[in-house]
């Protein structure tokens, strides 16, 4: 509402200076008395009214009908129809033509000895009507004028929607994302409480209330583009703490985290991807094996840093649409310039590191 208001006024403050203008170049220093005359003559009003027309009806009709359906053809005849209509009728000629026959009220009559002007020589012929440059010049300015306006608004709507159709596309894409993080972390999660239940292992109770933890927090907070950090690491450690119920004393794990977290926020399940693949990956039931998580936040970033060993019957596999390439695509969504991902998978290990500005 405001912003309409703001273009009305910028219109009719825009129309006041351009008829003052008009005014003061063809009203020549006079009484207040003939500056109203002048002002509420027919010729002005038609002056005013000619040029009006020709922005509004340009802007409101001739350009959403015609130009910006294709119609070029029939848009340029009507201009050029409008165009001629006004050579004819000198608009500009005629407001001249009347300000210069006013006679002021209290001019004195002329005086009684002088003879009346002769009468016209019919016999000469008449001179053709000088052409109106000055209306035709202020009909080509009324109408570019319009028409940029026009073409230049349409051009800031176009691009709006462009640019919310890419930031729905943007959305679309990321919760097709989030919609595949969730059952696939989820399954490998319930496959570890199933081997816990097939081996008898009476830990099985507390991994089903990690998991009952793990499952409110994706139910409540995951649908947000982010969370509390804290949250986030609170279903880490029970997500780890799952992990060790399953793993024999070959595999130690070792998580660190330092720094503040309080106020903090990331996309959720974010790190989950690189530390199930640690556990995925990394890990043996044959040969020792160390899986190194750290966590540090300072005040404008938040550093991950993960680290397992390759073993040769577990080849790392990144598969299309979940896992690492999965990460990627949400990095770039929502943390687009703002990130540092360097995942090395050199020497038998698979290191990542993760730098997000915060």
């Amino acid at each position: 509402m405001r912003n309409r208001l703001l273009i009305i006024l910028a219109h009719v403050t825009g129309w006041l200076f351009f008829f003052s203008l008009v005014f003061s170049f063809i009203h020549t220093p006079a009484d207040w008395k003939e500056a109203m005359r002048l002002l509420f003559s027919m010729p002005f009003l038609f002056f005013c009214f000619v040029y009006l027309f020709v922005f509004y009806f340009n802007i409101h009709v001739l350009i959403p009908t015609l130009y910006f359906k294709g119609k070029l053809l029939v848009y340029a005849i009507t201009i050029l129809a409008f165009l001629v209509i006004v050579f004819y009728l000198k608009p500009f000629d005629n407001l001249v033509g009347h300000t210069n026959g006013l006679v002021p009220n209290d001019a004195p009559p002329p005086p009684p000895f002088m003879d009346a002007p002769p009468p016209p020589d019919r016999t000469q012929p008449l001179r053709p009507r000088q052409m109106d440059i000055v209306s035709i010049v202020l009909f080509v300015t009324a109408w570019s004028l319009s028409t940029a306006m026009t073409l230049a608004r349409q051009w800031r709507v176009t691009e709006k929607k462009a640019i919310q159709a890419e930031a729905d596309k943007a959305n679309a894409e990321l919760s097709f994302l989030k919609a595949q993080v969730n059952p696939h972390f989820l399954f490998n999660t319930l496959n570890n409480i199933y081997s816990l239940v097939i081996t008898r292992n009476e830990q099985a109770a507390e991994g089903i209330l990690k998991l009952s933890n793990i499952m409110r927090y994706i139910t409540d907070e995951v649908k947000a583009d982010f969370v509390a950090l804290e949250s986030e690491i609170s279903c880490l450690n029970d997500y780890i703490d799952l992990q060790k119920l399953r793993l024999g004393e070959k595999t130690t794990v070792i998580f660190e985290l330092a720094g503040e977290t309080v106020n903090k926020k990331i996309a959720p399940l974010l790190l989950m991807t690189f530390i199930e693949n640690a556990f995925k990956y990394g890990t043996s039931n044959h040969e020792d094996a160390t899986i190194v998580i750290k966590l540090f936040v300072d005040e404008f970033t938040t550093t991950f840093y993960c680290k397992n060993r390759l073993f040769e019957s577990k080849k790392m596999i990144e598969r299309t649409g979940t896992g690492i390439e999965n990460a990627r695509q949400r990095l770039q969504y929502l943390y687009a310039n703002k990130y540092l991902l360097d995942i090395n998978s050199g020497n038998g290990f698979f290191t990542v590191q993760l730098t997000l500005q915060t």
